[in-house]
């Protein structure tokens, strides 16, 4: 079925993230539809809304935005008016939501998500941390880890630690090797959550071969053999079991989702740690 073309102008005072979430989140939502996406960031002056006016105004679609600057706001909102387009201001609901609760009015701070705060400078260190101990390197440290990932060969791992860092969460990963021992290090790790992935053998299959061609390596090999890449990911299994480590079956989850899993588990050990009539429980 021919799919519904249509643009989507995406306009924002800052960085655009929070805009790119809602319209990939909306739009997946309806079935037979091609956004044609259009992204404006860090529009802050009448000149650059001026010149997004004209793109809106050469391809009408929808408009959707964040903008602090009420100046900005109604010239935008008035030309859409004109343009007889839709204007979805993303973020009034949440914020006038915030307002009457607190009972206090609204800053317009401009891109205040993105101050150089602490905040920000920790998520700095986690890349760091996680950029030095991607792929097993200097296992010697990795109890100075908030997360150690492990598992076997195209499971994700990087991407899904250079995830957590970008949420301040210092995570390693340290990869499972067919009959060669986990470092002593990570065994003896207690301050690390330790989390194991896998996936199916015919989702691995499927990557690794994809690999392998990107690579220009010969398909053949025990690297995508149904028997030997069956047999890894049940020892590993085994082991992340043995050691009482929580697994998460990455198959079909996007990195994302593996991510959210991952912090879901954190933010329950951490309530476990919280409540230590939990941990007697857990164990009856």
């Amino acid at each position: 079925m021919e799919k519904n073309a249509f643009h989507l102008h995406l306009i924002s005072d800052a960085t655009g993230e929070t805009l790119n979430s809602v319209a990939k989140a909306t739009c997946v939502q309806f079935d037979n539809i091609e956004p044609i996406e259009h992204s404006y960031a860090l529009v802050r002056s009448r000149r650059q809304l001026d010149r997004v006016l004209r793109k809106v105004e050469q391809d009408p679609g929808i408009v959707m935005f964040t903008l602090m600057s009420r100046e900005l706001r109604e010239l935008l909102e008035e030309k859409c008016r004109e343009l007889g387009v839709p204007c979805v201001p993303v973020l009034d609901p949440v914020l006038n939501v915030f307002r009457t609760y607190l009972k206090t009015e609204l800053t317009h701070r401009v891109s205040g998500q993105h101050e150089l705060d602490a905040a920000y400078f920790n998520r700095i260190e986690a890349l760091n941390f996680t950029m030095a101990h991607d792929d097993g390197q200097l296992p010697t440290d990795v109890n100075t880890a908030d997360v150690i990932l492990v598992g076997v060969s195209r499971t994700s791992k990087t991407p899904t630690c250079i995830y957590l860092a970008n949420r301040g969460i210092k995570a390693a990963n340290i990869p499972f090797v067919p009959n060669i021992p986990f470092p002593d290090d990570l065994i003896k790790a207690k301050k690390p959550l330790v989390v194991g992935l896998t996936a199916s053998p015919d989702h691995l299959i499927q990557i690794r071969r994809n690999r392998l061609r990107a690579l220009k390596h010969r398909s053949q090999t025990d690297y995508v053999d149904l028997d030997k890449v069956r047999a890894e990911t049940q020892e590993a299994r085994r082991l992340f079991m043995k050691h009482g480590w929580p697994i998460i079956d990455v198959s079909r989850r996007s990195i994302e989702e593996t991510a959210a899993a991952i912090m879901n588990l954190l933010s329950a050990r951490e309530q476990t740690a919280d409540r230590p009539e939990l941990i007697q429980r857990s164990g009856e």
